[in-house]
């Protein structure tokens, strides 16, 4: 087998798109993603044989070698000889933890293709469906291998036919995962199979691995991979059907090309027009084409300085190309163009469409940009739509404060290279704040700031409310400061099924004004209310309900911004506001444009929105977690114990040989430990996951308490104003 070893290999083959995939590694936390990996680096010469499975070339981050875990997407590009030809496999190794699905997400908007990795032991685990889900979402084909097959053999000492049923089992679960979260369509053509090719199984820490073509090709059946451990012939086994081999043959046979993948995938990512020139560029991944790219990735380089990483979905990127951001509504020129080989980011002349690359010179990208040649406006792409939010919070503050203007810095810089991370920091109560998706999110955010050379001191995790009404209140006026405008807003729970909408991207703030009315009507809205939204932040509706009040146009953007900024942090504790309708309901202007600019408008809006909010029977809402937990029987009592002792919930319990599976809900607030419990409780026998599920109602015995906790922390007055004090 040709191994390439020079960068013009790489380049030619990026040229050929019925020679070239995109693809990721996607599965539950240690199921093997990055083990597997190594094998596939090794078959492109990148990494020796010897080492691949040891030396976990993608996970080259300190934190990840001392963890042991994926933290950050990791790229590659390697090439693969199959039936004569040379493909080009540009491969992302993406986190299994629940923490980083973030990075899931983000990697999904840029591949086409995706395996799959399900331990054959522990078999589809919570994680597993979350990254099958998103890859749905971002209409990315899935493949599935069965790793850790030795495990079957060498401790569970299954037979072939024991193995096979086990094997079996997971394929009907995967492709059930697939018939719940895919049109009908897509879900059976996407369904896997032994027969059909699209399963493979094996071990990657032997770097063995079988399908049912390479059975056929090798000659090799089950019986002999239990008399190859049997026999002390891993080794022997490993060289008669390499993973790499099989892995890399099903990628180029069963996951799409870039032209066969952008002509179905375009109109899913792209609200822009599929007939326009560049449309149809996208769909048919024209390399001569206008520029699209869209920023998945963004990295602050000491040396280089903003290195934006995304897929390129028509053109060109080339060095000296002047180019405009649609987002950031500004012009840059490419300084550089480069592709990854893990740690290693080399320069290249030029990247072409149905490629991922790196682009240095965007200094004002942030992840989900959307690059084009400049002079082109388009409609950019649609927003990631990421399965869990930001729930947990830590204060930071410096030791030395003299410190404190480069934390801030540092804090910054971290956010917008993982936009999970939202960083709060409020000038008048003096707090610095991080919250992101759990407390390993957190630690790793804790452990990058330390490795800025900075001594920081953090609280423990808090958790991240929302809050939100039963009821309708107002309407409420507001009076500018001068006196001279008065408006009038109600606000009232959503319905829960536009909350479900907005959770799923399907209404957004930038969304063409047309499509999102059609939507609204679609879930019961009238049809004025639907046409005369006026903004939309997180989960919450702003709309003008109004007519004909004269110079209302004028100030639409200045309410928007107010509206905004009280959505943020609500009244009862500054926390934001979830599942919000606020209306305006009339209007009273002064003629001089002067007498309503800003200054006026905005704490006259806020300030009532706010009060109305109070007037509409407050809540306050909290983040749960779905944990599903494997156990022996004998521990399911404690199991069960453990969670209900932290306000959980058990939902179900099902029998799978001598395991009991737990599917359960837990409160974030309540989760910070869990992971001892658990351990102790079941010594160690225990397997467990957890997925971000949904808010629910703080229970009416703690909100008080929580309420107060949470404004005393952020230096407020420990209850919540009174809607009489917040207007004239």
């Amino acid at each position: 087998m040709r191994r390439y070893k020079h960068l013009d290999d790489v380049q030619k083959l990026m040229w050929e798109h019925d020679q070239v995939r995109d693809i990721g590694i996607i599965a539950h936390i240690d199921h093997g993603k990055t083990t597997l990996t190594d094998s596939l680096v090794a078959d492109s010469g990148i990494i020796s044989e010897e080492h691949a499975g040891e030396q976990l070339f993608t996970d080259f981050m300190e934190e990840e070698q001392e963890r042991g875990i994926t933290i950050q997407t990791a790229a590659v590009s390697l090439a693969h000889h199959y039936e004569g030809q040379e493909y080009l496999i540009n491969l992302l190794d993406t986190p299994g933890h629940v923490d980083f699905s973030g990075d899931v997400t983000r990697a999904l908007r840029a591949i086409d293709g995706a395996i799959v990795v399900v331990d054959a032991v522990e078999g589809v685990m919570v994680q597993t469906e979350t990254v099958l889900r998103q890859a749905i979402r971002e209409h990315v084909h899935p493949v599935l291998y069965i790793n850790k097959v030795d495990r079957l053999i060498d401790e569970l000492k299954l037979s072939p036919d024991e193995m096979q049923k086990r094997f079996a089992k997971i394929i009907r679960k995967f492709n059930e995962l697939l018939n719940k979260y895919a049109p009908d369509e897509l879900a059976q053509r996407w369904k896997v199979s032994v027969e059909g090719g699209s399963v493979a199984f094996g071990s990657a820490t032997e770097k063995w691995a079988l399908s049912v073509a390479q059975m056929k090709k090798k000659n090799i059946n089950f019986k002999d991979i239990i008399d190859a451990h049997k026999n002390d012939e891993v080794e022997k086994l490993a060289e008669e059907s390499p993973l790499d081999e099989v892995i890399l043959d099903m990628v180029v046979n069963h996951l799409p090309n870039p032209d066969q993948a952008q002509a179905e995938r375009i109109s899913e990512i792209w609200r822009g027009d599929i007939e326009s020139e560049l449309g149809q560029s996208m769909v048919k991944s024209k390399v001569d084409g206008p520029l699209c790219m869209i920023v998945t990735d963004v990295q602050i380089d000491e040396q280089a300085g903003v290195v934006s990483t995304g897929r390129i979905f028509s053109g060109s990127l080339e060095v000296g190309k002047e180019v405009h951001l649609v987002n950031a509504k500004k012009d840059a020129r490419i300084q550089q163009v480069g592709i990854y080989m893990g740690p290693d980011r080399v320069s290249v002349e030029k990247a072409p469409a149905g490629n991922i690359a790196a682009v240095i010179g965007m200094e004002d990208a942030v992840v989900g940009e959307t690059i084009v040649d400049k002079g082109v406006e388009i409609q950019g792409f649609e927003d990631l739509q990421y399965v869990s939010e930001p729930v947990v919070t830590i204060a930071v503050e410096p030791k030395d404060y003299k410190d404190l203007p480069e934390l801030i810095s540092e804090m910054r810089r971290i956010s917008r290279e993982d936009p999970n991370v939202v960083v709060d920091i409020d000038e008048e109560t003096g707090e610095y704040l991080i919250s992101g998706m759990g407390e390993l999110h957190l630690q790793i955010v804790q452990h990058q700031i330390e490795e800025s050379g900075l001594d920081i001191e953090t609280s423990e995790p808090l958790v991240v409310y929302r809050e939100h009404v039963k009821d309708k209140g107002g309407p409420i006026e507001g009076v500018s400061p001068n006196r001279h405008n008065r408006l009038k807003f109600t606000v009232e729970p959503l319905e829960p099924e536009v909350t479900d909408a907005l959770d799923k991207g399907e209404i957004f703030d930038k969304q063409n004004k047309k499509d999102r009315a059609k939507k609204l009507r679609e879930l019961g809205w009238e049809t004025r209310a639907a046409k005369n939204v006026l903004a939309v932040d997180e989960q919450n509706i702003f709309v003008n309900e109004t007519k004909g009040i004269q110079y209302l146009r004028e100030i639409e953007e200045y309410m928007a911004d107010a509206f905004r900024e009280g959505m943020q942090e609500g009244p009862m504790m500054n926390e934001p506001v979830r599942g919000v309708k606020v209306a305006l309901t009339n209007a009273k202007l002064h003629e001089d444009t002067i007498h309503r600019g800003p200054a006026q408008i905005m704490p006259a809006t806020r300030r009532a929105i706010h009060a109305a909010f109070l007037k509409a029977e407050p809540t306050i809402l909290e983040p749960l977690l779905k944990v599903e937990v494997r156990t022996p029987q004998e521990f399911l009592g404690e199991v069960t114990q453990t969670i209900k002792s932290r306000r959980g919930q058990v939902k179900s319990i099902e029998s799978e040989e001598d395991l009991a599976i737990v599917d359960s809900s837990i409160p974030v607030a309540e989760s910070f430990g869990l992971s001892a419990d658990m351990r102790s409780a079941t010594e160690g026998r225990a397997l467990w996951g957890s997925e971000f599920e949904k808010f629910e109602e703080v229970p009416p015995s703690l909100q008080e308490k929580a309420i107060r906790e949470t404004r005393e922390r952020k230096g407020l007055k420990p209850n919540p104003p009174k809607p009489s004090e917040l207007i004239d």
